[in-house]
């Protein structure tokens, strides 16, 4: 059983999705960060940064923070969403890393400039507007005659950068700019398992991106 410390955030986002398309047995234990549980004394012994998501795997003992580690050790224990190919392995690790190390963050900068913070610094808006952008190019061109990132097949790296992607509205993307990400984007909204995933642990004020079914 896999104990799930979340909230509803593309980033808690990406785990619950991750667990229920493995099929993964978890508990869900919501950690309201709006509400600052994140800073309690017992969630930083399970995550240290003071972040969701994290988990415990109660068969194993094992302890994770860090969404990108936790999907590839889901990934290794379920047997699932990760090439064992070693090219296309790789290919897969590449992109969640460039998701983790720039696609995740310009987009979180983007929804605290554009939607959460207008008018502050116009600086900040144009700057993290330009990258988002041109982020969302790069997806645009990787997934160009394919249907996921990884050529056909579906990965941890669609999981981990889907959830962004749902947010696009509040980052002042029109997907109609990027057809191949907007075919995509679609394509994943409608698996049962993204559907699921997405309402944990506690429904959101966009119950599902546009074009999911419901």
């Amino acid at each position: 059983m896999i104990e799930l410390y979340t909230w509803a955030t593309p980033n808690g986002r990406k785990v619950s999705i991750a667990l229920e398309e493995m099929g993964l047995p978890y508990e869900v234990h919501p950690v309201n960060i709006t509400q600052g549980e994140q800073f309690k004394p017992e969630f930083t012994a399970i995550s240290p940064n003071q972040k969701i998501p994290a988990i415990v795997d109660r068969q194993s003992g094992i302890q994770l923070m860090e969404s990108g580690a936790i999907l590839l050790y889901l990934a290794q224990k379920s047997g699932r969403l990760l090439p064992e190919e070693p090219a296309k392995y790789w290919e897969t690790i590449q992109w969640l890393m460039w998701q983790k190390g720039g696609f995740g963050p310009t987009l979180g900068h983007a929804l605290h400039y554009l939607k959460f913070n207008r008018g502050k610094s116009e600086y900040s808006e144009e700057r993290h507007a330009r990258e988002t952008y041109r982020l969302y190019k790069v997806l645009d061109r990787q997934l160009a005659g394919q249907r996921f990132i990884v050529d056909d097949e579906y990965t941890i790296a669609d999981i981990a950068s889907w959830p962004w992607v749902a947010r696009h509205e509040f980052q002042t993307v029109d997907l109609d700019d990027y057809p191949n990400v907007l075919a995509w984007y679609l394509r994943i909204a409608n698996r049962p398992a993204v559907k699921a995933g997405w309402s944990v642990p506690v429904p959101d004020e966009v119950p599902m991106p546009r074009g999911a079914g419901g």
